[in-house]
């Protein structure tokens, strides 16, 4: 994109950067493109700008020429950064300097010299970029993904919202509460500016925790608590901004609504834009996201709401005890309300999982994923832009096998929402462990923009850092990912363990892998295979495991 629009701007064409134009040469969109619709171009014009903010106030500093797209349109902005000055002033510290004070701007020049000054500036930009400078700044923002990521994630003020206690007379207050802490994290991540802990890392603090000792301890600079109480049919919301540095209250809101899902979405619209403000950020795409759901034409009943808060209390601890439960109120809900398009998603999900985490009959499993991939589908038929359903269908078609429709779907999901981290590591772990090592780079972004990361999140950082032989590297991810338990992990773990030496160690994970996953244990390969790893990927482990002191139980018997 900055490519695109540089060398259009120099070719005296900046004039025709709109968004349909650059949704056309840059993102492959055609002439049905709707900016309403699909906001690739306006959400991925945010990330250029954050992106070369990061770049020129760290290993861009010295740069002569400072490129900048300035807010409400795509025409790139050339400018002197360091012409004629004796020496260049050491560069703020973002963590301290608001986000609006971070902005360099260059003083406008007299009429006079307007026209000498503009052309000056193009001249040097157009020779210095037509060189070279757009490969080297696209090489920084492009080819080193990883390392500027992790950089401007460090700089970036860190926000955590702590599960909302709840009370009340209504026995899913509990549920809808953590429906409402959900959501907020989804509407707050469409912020670039900073960073929000993931739902994974939110749900495992304890509500009440102390604001400061988070600061201290997990380097969040910020703290969202609430608290919802139900009596009589009517909700009470009560939340607050806490900077952990200070303790200070920065912000504190209440709200008194009707309990249904029409007007708790409105409390949370309301939330998430007053705390975004109150940060200093902008708000248009907290807006856009909430307008979007808000324009359905059913609203669910709270009973069809409850269940989307059944399902997702299973699947964010994958509780066994829960999937019934969960499975039985969804199919009532789209029997309820046949056009909630969340719960036709969540519906295909616990499909899905049924197979993945078998929970479902071996003579059973083709027809859930049958069930699955119709059940997502009609959620996408219904809501063609909602992210839950394309993330759903995104899933069950790369479990079916359909791995080009898959990459797609999530790139479509992340496109509306291009900070979540679950988003990005969906991605990249779909492209890593069908061979494309892109997939790596999404995996290290999730993984900078989370404080607990979820151990799959490691998996592949495990893989293919024991494929490249850095056997030190791929135990650490491992043992990442061991930590939650995970007897894939301990696989990792144990054929690293084996190449470093340690044949104690690597006998002792391949016993606990076993243990948690008697598939593994006999059957690796179907094991690797089921999650429609590549062959060279499942072979190279196959070696590995066996090297580690693995057997195939048809040679134990002989």
């Amino acid at each position: 994109m900055l490519r695109f629009i540089v060398d259009e701007t120099l070719a005296g064409r900046g004039d025709r950067l709109k968004g349909v134009t650059v949704a056309q040469a840059v993102f492959g969109r055609d002439e049905t493109f709707d900016q309403q619709s699909d906001p690739v171009v306006r959400l991925e014009a945010r990330r250029l700008r954050a992106d070369l903010d990061s770049y020129y106030v760290d290993i861009g500093s010295d740069d002569p020429v400072r490129v900048t797209v300035p807010k409400g349109g795509y025409v790139p902005h050339f400018a002197w950064q360091n012409h004629d000055a004796p020496a260049r002033p050491k560069a703020p510290d973002p963590q301290k300097v608001p986000p609006s004070l971070m902005d360099e701007t260059v003083p406008p020049a007299t009429p006079a010299a307007a026209t000498g000054t503009r052309r000056k500036r193009l001249t040097l930009a157009a020779a210095l970029l037509g060189l070279g400078g757009v490969l080297a700044i696209g090489l920084a923002l492009v080819g080193w993904p990883v390392a500027v990521t992790k950089a401007a994630t460090e700089r970036t003020p860190a926000i955590i919202v702590l599960p909302f206690e709840a009370f009340g007379d209504n026995d899913d207050i509990a549920l809808i509460a953590s429906s409402v802490t959900e959501e907020l994290i989804e509407n707050l991540m469409l912020f670039q500016d900073f960073r929000v802990y993931s739902t994974t890392s939110s749900f495992r603090q304890i509500p009440g925790t102390d604001a400061e000792a988070l600061g201290r301890n997990k380097g969040v600079s910020f703290v969202v608590t609430g608290v919802m109480q139900s009596q009589n049919g009517q909700v009470r919301l009560r939340a607050r901004l806490v900077d952990t540095q200070t303790g200070e209250v920065r912000w504190s809101g209440s709200y008194d609504e009707p309990l249904n899902p029409s007007d708790l979405l409105g409390a949370q619209h309301e939330l998430a834009v007053a705390i975004s403000t109150e940060l200093g950020e902008p708000y248009g795409a907290v807006n856009e996201a909430i307008a979007r759901r808000m324009a359905r034409e059913s609203t669910p009943s709270m009973p069809s709401y409850a269940c989307i808060q059944r399902a997702y209390a299973y699947r964010r601890s994958f509780e066994d005890a829960l999937f019934a439960p969960a499975m039985a109120c969804l199919k009532q809900a789209v029997v309820r309300d046949p056009d909630y398009a969340d719960a036709w998603a969540m519906l295909g999900w616990l499909h899905l999982d049924s197979v993945r985490h078998d929970i479902a009959p071996q003579a059973e499993r083709s027809d859930e994923m049958a069930a699955a991939f119709a059940a997502a589908s009609h959620g996408v038929a219904l809501e063609p832009g909602n992210p839950r359903t394309l993330a759903a269908l995104s899933a069950i078609s790369f479990y079916r096998g359909d791995y080009a429709a898959a990459e797609d779907l999530q790139r479509k999901v992340l496109a509306l929402n291009p900070y979540d981290p679950d988003t990005l590591a969906q991605l990249g772990w779909r492209l890593a462990v069908r061979g494309n090592r892109e997939g790596l780079e999404y995996l290290q972004q999730a993984i900078a923009r989370s404080n607990h990361p979820p151990g799959w999140y490691f998996h592949l950082i495990a893989v293919y850092a024991y494929l490249d032989g850095d056997y030190t590297r791929a135990l650490d991810a491992a043992s990442q990912s061991a930590a939650s338990g995970s007897p894939m992990a301990m696989s990792f773990a144990a054929m690293s363990h084996a190449k470093l030496g340690d044949m104690e160690a690597a006998g002792a994970a391949l016993a606990t892998m076993a243990e948690g996953s008697p598939l593994l244990g006999s059957d690796p390969a179907a094991a690797y295979r089921m999650h429609h790893a590549s062959e060279t990927i499942i072979e190279a482990l196959v070696d590995g495991l066996r090297a580690a002191g693995w057997v195939p139980p048809d040679e134990v018997t002989q």
